[in-house]
Order: structure tokens, then sequence, then C-alpha cells
């Protein structure tokens, strides 16, 4: 005959069949399952038709629920894991972005440093270059007005006799030659005759002085003398120009200080 399950038929040869894998599942679920006790029955004696089926349906209900309970589980267990790589890709991102902003902003503050470096540089060298250009405009201005001391012959006669002193004192010879502009050679005779008076007077001692005419200094000069000693082997140069090289040498230091003030990362001056 046929019965009837869970709204299927079910051939009672075929009730037998599914008592004895019944009894096989429930042997194997008693040893594993913490809900045992729902299904534990004597094995001694057969189930009827009624208790197979409403045992199959507890226990397809428990395995629904094991299921449920199971996939649950795995979904808890996959967002947790899901909520961590995130986690760890968000601050594999920010980290990520930190890093690059750093960068650039090193990068930034290094432009910009050597941009401010790069300015600075230029803005001083165009005032070292505008103070040269006023330095060298101070010289050559001197330079030009150098001839003007000649045509004062008077005072032009005096300078000259000075600067036969002081080449007579720094040669202490007693016979020594001058070099001079043809232009002036009336002038530095009187001046010489002076000039050896005065080393007379000063050192008790007598000097000749002698104007070369063999070598006289170019007429496009400014000015001055040029006096030697030794037979010619020592020279010292007294024309206007060299006194003024001389002078833009030992005195530029005081004039920088004079017209751009005194410099404070200098420690030492010439």
């Amino acid at each position: 005959g046929l019965d009837v399950l869970s709204g299927h038929t079910i051939d009672r040869p075929a009730t037998s069949f599914c008592q004895s894998i019944f009894r096989l599942t429930l042997a194997s679920l008693s040893s594993h399952s913490a809900s045992r006790d729902k299904f534990n029955m004597s094995q001694s004696h057969a189930l009827t038709d009624d208790q197979v089926g409403q045992e199959l349906k507890k226990m397809t209900a428990f395995i629904k629920q094991e299921a449920l309970e199971k996939g649950r589980e795995i979904e808890i267990k996959a967002d947790e894991e899901f909520a961590i790589e995130k986690s760890k890709l968000v601050r594999q991102e920010i980290q990520a972005i930190d890093t690059n902003y750093e960068k650039k902003f090193k990068t930034a503050q290094m432009s910009q440093r050597i941009t401010r470096s790069t300015v600075a540089n230029k803005a001083r060298l165009k005032v070292l270059s505008a103070r040269q250009e006023l330095l060298d405009g101070i010289f050559e201005t001197t330079a030009r007005r150098l001839g003007e001391i000649a045509e004062d012959q008077s005072r032009y006669k005096g300078v000259l006799k000075n600067l036969m002193l002081q080449g007579m004192y720094a040669l202490n010879e007693n016979k020594v030659k001058v070099r001079a502009r043809e232009t002036d050679y009336d002038l530095v005779r009187s001046a010489a005759e002076a000039a050896a008076a005065e080393y007379k007077e000063k050192l008790g001692k007598y000097v000749d002085v002698s104007i070369d005419t063999a070598k006289p200094l170019p007429e496009e000069g400014a000015g001055g003398i040029s006096i030697t000693g030794s037979g010619g082997k020592i020279e010292i140069n007294n024309t206007f120009e060299e006194r003024l090289r001389l002078l833009r040498d030992s005195a530029l230091p005081s004039i920088r200080q004079t017209l751009f003030g005194k410099n404070e990362n200098r420690k030492f001056y010439d």
C-alpha cells in the first residue's frame, strides 16, 4: 500500500528502506550533534511510518537550522573579514596619500627655498654690481680729473717736489734720475732743486737729481714722476695713475664703508 508523508506518496518497501537509512543517519548524528538527545531513540524496535515521517521532519528542520546557523556564521565571518580587509585597504590608501602629500610638501618646500635663495642671490648680485659701478665711476672721474692738478702750476710744483722727496727717502742714494713728461721738465727742474735742498736739510746728505731725458713719460699721462736709483735698477713709480691705483687698493674698504656703511658679515679688512 501507499502512505502519504509531507505531501508525497511513499511505497511501504521504500518506507522500510527509509527507516534503515534514517536509523543510520540518527546513529551518525548521535555521535556528533550537540542536539543528539532530540533524535536519540531506541533502535531495538521498528518505527512506524508516522514516526518515521515525524522524525524525518525533525531531522530536516534540524538540518535546515544547522545550515542557517552555519550560513549566518559564514556571513558574519565574511563581513568581519571584509571589514578588516576594507580597513586595511583604507589605511594603506591613507598612508599612501599621506606619504605622497609629505613628499610633495617637501618638494614644494625645497623648491620654495631654492627660489628664495635664487631671488636673494640675484638681488645681492645686483646690489654688488650697482655698488661696483658706483666705485668704478668714482675712480674713473678721479682719473679724468688728475690732469687738472697739472693746470695749477704752483700746486703742481709742490706735488712734484713731495713725490721726489718720497722717492729720495726710499732710495737713500746720492744720485738719482727723474723721468717726467717733456712738458713738465721746467717744473721738474725747479721742484728737484727744492726737493734736494729739503733732503739735505732733513738728512744732512747731498743728492744729485737729474732728468732722464732719454726716457720721458708719455704726454697723454696725467702727470707725476718716476724716480730711479742704482743705475736704473730700482725704479719708484710716482705717476698720478700709479698713485691712484695704489690708493684704490688701500683705501677701497674705507671708501666702501663711507658710501655703503659697515658690512656686519665682514670680519677682516685689508
